[in-house]
């Protein structure tokens, strides 16, 4: 057949369209020049379309040139541009590969914008873990393309049977429906070739300066910063860069980029912002010695001898540390003055001056601590990598850095990206969500010094979910702490057009004692492979005790932060944290009840910040979305478990903690005993510790001492780790077995 249609046709020629025909049999569509053997290497010899996608194919053992590679991309890109997907997408110029075919046997190799085979090596192509196209699609993209093609001529072994009315190009109704269900059985599947308009805008748009994309959550925004990657790699040979905050994305999302852009593999560098520092000093020689059990020690005691002034204000040392971390640290707030003029973006509480102050001694102890202990943490990395680039800037600079989930990134980190991206075009793309935000804080770019103004890009629709899972995510109130950076309106989820039908959530709630059969009844009944799925929480104690639950069920897990991409039959699970910027075609979500907050303005920040975080959980999940609800009401249940707790620490002989001190002294780990709450009240100079702050015992107290004319002092909320050992005594009426019955605890 290929002799009759193209004789003349030399040795490389013949094998490698040979070898391409043989797979028309089973939908693949292969258009070839009528000209051939044909001396314009300005357009592709053959196009390759099947379920990897588009391929504009070069047969010759010289390997193109950049303004030739760029010749044959402009041309294939002019013919398919344009081509309707689903939802109003359409073929995206970005998803068009370019591959020059040589002779002879080797290894694939990549050179500048086309990748480069043999041969031997042409079933790289067809890689099953690559499909994202189905038989329907594939052909209604080739009958397009050949009305487009002048020049060329489908070729197949078989030629595709068409029943009565079915000539021409396939319903469009009928194309759309089809191709979003491939797209909706396995993740990161239509987007390899189809964008919307406006996204295929974004991913071509000249930026004079750094730029944003931001939107709610599943509008297609990483997948916009990929696509974007790949078009500055063909404009530019320089390196590139992403990088992110969470350590688990960037090794999916290279396993993603790997799919769209093959013959980018080694251009583009994959890596999240602390590893890629460590790295880069490292390389420099700078000394960096990271040790989070130090750290944690000398934060310990930075806090045990500042808690009595701080626990007034607030009680908890998690609000404090994360003053430290992001507030002061993460901002690169190096003296008092800076730090009493600074506005606290995204904390509720206020300070004045003088509470200021106290912080300050907080954050000069720790300070010490830490040179006690030649030991750096997390924001004095990013410091030391950012005064190493400004006294020895990189020898080759990064072409574009794009920044994912940088809603959550600190200040000192974002600008060390900016020195990082430098000045110029196209140099800086800011990619995130502040709904989306799963740390505490909040900054505005221009605190950073990046302006965007005129540079902001906001997407609306979202893809990823399904329209059931996306109604249930859209019921958390996800405040957004982060500014949307160039001044311009941004769009919540409630806000956001959803693009997908159907979808299941189910839901849960029951005690501790319930939920092994419940969670392993839920995974036992997923829909999907294991391996598509991911169980989600919120702390490390629920990950721990979910773990050994299906592990004793037999279940096999992995964890998230280990995750890559790839397929491994096994359950992923993780907290929130790890779960950033993934998703799944099912995902399990466990909340526990038992971190409900109250009213406090602290508390306040903190609710708000777990609603972000409930509304991550949830919209990682495409098509089934399970949540339960650990719900310890049961008084029976709360008295067993406390028993139980309480039995394995007594057998536990005193030693120091984590933290080089008693047990017992450190506010971290010291447990509070049966019938108490970790969270209680007092008042000054009382030597009691309440569950209630309404309990009548106190009342009688403040009111027995008002009658004598003493001094009532208010009541205050305080942590039971925080009270000194023989310092407080638990109520005996609202610290008893009875009183944590009623109220249901």
């Amino acid at each position: 057949m290929l002799e009759r249609a193209f004789p003349g046709l030399d040795s490389l020629h013949r094998n490698v369209l040979t070898a391409l025909l043989s797979r028309t049999d089973a939908g693949w569509r292969l258009l070839i020049k009528t000209s051939l053997p044909s001396g314009d290497s300005r357009t592709a010899d053959a196009f390759l379309i099947g379920y990897t996608g588009v391929f504009a194919l070069l047969i010759t053992d010289e390997a193109p040139d950049n303004e030739t590679a760029n010749q044959v991309l402009r041309h294939a890109k002019e013919r398919f541009a344009g081509i309707p997907g689903q939802q109003g997408r359409s073929l995206a110029e970005t998803a068009i590969h370019l591959v020059a075919i040589g002779r002879g046997a080797g290894s694939p190799r990549r050179d500048g914008v086309h990748w480069a085979l043999t041969e031997s090596s042409l079933d790289r192509i067809f890689r099953r873990d690559a499909l994202h196209l189905d038989k329907r699609l594939v052909a209604a993209i080739a009958e397009q393309a050949e009305r487009r093609l002048r020049g060329y001529r489908s070729l197949a072994v078989q030629q595709q049977e068409r029943g009565p009315g079915t000539a021409g190009l396939l319903d469009v109704a009928e194309l759309i429906d089809d191709q979003l269900g491939a797209a909706q059985r396995r993740p990161f599947d239509s987007w390899l070739t189809f964008l919307h308009p406006q996204q295929n805008a974004i991913v071509k748009r000249h930026y004079s300066g750094p730029a944003r994309i931001s939107g709610p959550a599943g509008t297609g925004k990483t997948v916009v910063a990929l696509h974007r990657l790949r078009h500055l790699a063909r404009l530019d040979t320089g390196p590139l860069l992403f990088t992110t905050y969470v350590h688990s994305l960037p090794s999916v999302i290279k396993t993603a980029f790997d799919r769209l852009a093959p013959e980018l593999d080694g251009r583009v560098e994959f890596t999240n912002l602390h590893g890629w520092v460590r790295r880069f000093l490292s390389e420099r020689d700078v000394p960096v010695r990271v040790d989070r059990r130090k750290i944690d020690t000398a934060f310990s005691f930075a806090w045990m001898a500042n808690r009595e002034k701080l626990q007034v204000i607030e009680p908890s040392f998690d609000y404090w540390r994360t003053e430290v971390d992001r507030v002061i640290k993460g901002r690169g707030i190096t003296t008092l003055h800076d730090y009493v003029a600074v506005r606290r973006r995204g904390r509720i509480l206020r300070l004045d001056a003088n509470q200021k102050a106290l912080v300050w001694d907080l954050y000069t102890h720790y300070q010490r601590g830490l040179a006690e202990r030649d030991v750096h943490d997390y924001n004095d990395l990013i410091e030391l990598g950012r005064a190493e680039l400004a006294d020895r800037p990189l020898e080759t600079p990064y072409a574009g850095v794009v920044v994912d989930e940088v809603q959550d990134i600190p200040l000192c980190g974002l600008r060390l990206l900016n020195d990082l991206a430098g000045d110029g075009p196209n140099r800086l793309l800011l990619v995130g969500d502040g709904q989306q935000q799963v740390y505490p804080g909040g900054w505005r770019l221009s605190d950073a010094g990046i302006p965007v103004q005129g540079r902001g890009e906001i997407l609306k629709v979202n893809y990823r979910n399904r329209a059931e899972v996306l109604g249930f995510a859209r019921r958390f109130d996800a405040t957004n702490r982060v500014d949307d950076l160039d001044g311009a309106d941004g769009v919540t989820l409630r806000a956001a057009e959803s693009a997908s039908e159907g979808g299941v959530t189910e839901t849960w709630r029951g005690t501790s004692g319930e939920l092994s059969g419940a969670l392993v009844e839920a995974v036992r009944n997923l829909p999907v492979r294991p391996d598509h799925s991911a169980l989600i929480v919120f702390h490390h104690k629920d990950l721990s005790r979910c773990a050994e639950i299906l592990r004793k069920a037999g279940i096999p897990t992995a964890a998230l932060e280990h995750y890559s991409g790839a397929a491994d039959g096994k359950l992923k699970i993780g907290t929130v944290h790890r779960a950033k910027g993934l998703d799944f075609e099912a995902v399990l979500v466990l909340e526990n009840t038992h971190e409900s907050v109250t009213g406090s303005e602290a508390e306040e920040e903190r609710r708000e910040l777990r609603g972000r975080q409930h509304l991550v959980a949830a919209t990682r999940a495409r098509d089934f979305l399970w949540w339960g609800v650990l719900d310890d009401t049961a008084p029976e249940q709360v008295e067993k478990t406390e028993q139980s707790e309480n039995a394995a620490k007594a057998v536990e002989t005193e030693d120091d903690c984590v933290h080089d001190m008693p047990i017992s002294w450190c506010s971290l780990c010291r447990k509070p005993p049966p019938s108490v709450l970790p969270h209680g009240y007092r008042t000054s100079g009382g030597t009691a510790y309440h569950n209630d702050p309404d309990c009548t015992w106190l009342r009688k107290g403040q009111g027995s001492a008002h009658r004598q004319g003493m001094n009532v002092h208010d009541v205050t909320r305080l942590a039971w780790g925080s009270v000194t050992p023989g310092e407080l005594e638990p109520c005996e009426f609202c610290c008893s077995p009875q009183w944590m019955r009623r109220h249901g605890h």
